[in-house]
């Protein structure tokens, strides 16, 4: 027979269990009856206050009834964790009628839009794509372009130099010679590429950018030629609108050579902030090929001529996009990038 004190804890404490429905519930009835301050608890502690007769008899009755609770709380304990697994499958379960979610996309650099359009825009004129290595011979990348390693022109290009024969190419053009020298005329290439000074990087410099050089070699190509194709090109990549003029300058592989603006697409000639107020934009340099430079590569300049351009692909992305700092084609900042994608 059993101690009416511990049978009314126990059975206060059974009731509890069978009316707890959840596992906090269960818990609490066992910080209630079990925890350091639980009624089962200080009654066994409260053994020491009894006549030495009661107290086996209540210490046996305690006991057994702590054993039973604790068997009764692990088997509801289950049973609720495994009610309220089922409740969240329920509830997370996944309605097949909605329309799915899109995962996120990546999308291409800015710099990789501008020059795939560059590439398309003269893949349609019936140019094919020229590559070439980045790590260049001093003669494909100077001497056969009419720079011998005393001109004055070395200097306007800081090399980057691997050893003495060797360098990091200053421009896409070496491919144009070793195009050359692969094959006779007609040639008609574009070349892009990245090319590399030494620069320190700031808001328009950069020691390493992209370039897309132009070559066109064949029989009576005349500066008219080279005047139409940028025109066809500006207006293909700035607008309909857009105009071109040359502006005589100077390159060592190019006779003549120009300097070619177009009419800023914002202000259309009128002066804003993104020309300055001139009313053009500079976008590349280009020429009638030299004839020092046919000569380097076995063509003779008395039966073709052909004429050059190159352009760099920041330049075109920044006055495409409205951009004011190289550096942020190179940052990888996604807030940046997401605007192109």
């Amino acid at each position: 027979m059993g101690d009416p004190r511990v049978d009314a804890i126990a059975r206060e404490a059974r009731d509890a269990a069978a009316a707890a429905q959840s596992a906090a519930a269960l818990e609490q009835v066992r910080v209630t009856y079990l925890g350091r301050q639980g009624l089962l608890t200080q009654l066994l502690r409260s053994l020491g206050t009894l006549p030495a007769a009661e107290r086996p008899l209540v210490g046996a009755a305690a006991n057994e009834a702590k054993r039973e609770l604790e068997a009764l709380l692990e088997t509801g304990l289950a049973a609720a964790l495994a009610r309220e697994r089922r409740t969240a499958r329920e509830r997370e379960r996944p309605d097949l009628t909605l329309p799915g979610r899109r995962p996120p996309l990546g999308g291409l650099h800015p710099l990789t839009l501008v020059a795939d359009e560059i590439i398309a825009i003269f893949a349609g004129l019936g140019f094919s794509v020229a590559e070439g290595p980045e790590v260049e011979t001093d003669y494909y990348n100077f001497e056969a372009l009419n720079i011998p390693r005393d001109h004055p022109a070395r200097d306007m290009q800081d090399t980057l130099y691997l050893t003495d024969d060797t360098l990091l190419r200053t421009h896409t053009s070496p491919v144009q010679i070793r195009t050359m020298k692969a094959q006779r005329p007609p040639v008609r290439i574009i070349v892009p590429g990245k090319v590399y000074r030494r620069d320190v990087a700031d808001m328009s410099h950069s020691p390493m950018f992209h370039q897309v050089e132009g070559l066109a070699v064949d029989r009576a190509i005349t500066m008219g030629d080279l005047r139409g194709t940028l025109e066809l090109f500006a207006r293909e990549m700035f607008g309909p609108r857009s105009r071109i003029r040359f502006r005589p300058s100077f390159f060592p592989f190019t006779e003549p050579s120009a300097e070619v603006d177009v009419l800023c697409f914002v202000c259309q000639g009128g002066g804003c902030r993104l020309c300055k107020q001139g009313g053009w934009l500079e976008i590349l340099g280009s020429g009638m090929v030299h004839p020092h430079v046919l000569r380097n590569v076995g063509y003779d300049p008395e039966e073709v001529t052909g004429w050059a351009f190159g352009m760099g692909v920041e330049r075109i992305a920044m006055l495409k996009y409205g951009i004011d700092d190289l550096r942020l084609f190179f940052d990888n900042d996604l807030r940046f990038l997401r605007q192109f994608v």
